[in-house]
């Protein structure tokens, strides 16, 4: 427990449950857990480093009967 109002711990992994329980333990100022998962979801949400793309796939059954 120091001074900080809230925590935040970054992983390109996963947090364990001992981890997950750990981070809002009552008495200290919680801690943000945030996994690869949740980062990649974060960086999409912002287009963080990233730009947006549009993507297609075929429709096999579309053109099976054709075939």
């Amino acid at each position: 427990m120091g001074r900080a109002d809230k925590g935040i711990i970054l992983t390109t992994g996963a947090f364990t449950v001992e981890a997950r329980k750990e981070a809002v333990r009552d008495g200290v100022p919680p801690i943000e857990l945030v996994d690869g998962e949740k980062l990649l979801e974060m960086c999409e949400d912002l287009e963080f480093g990233l730009k947006p793309k549009k993507a297609f796939e075929v429709d096999r059954e579309f053109f099976a009967k054709f075939a």
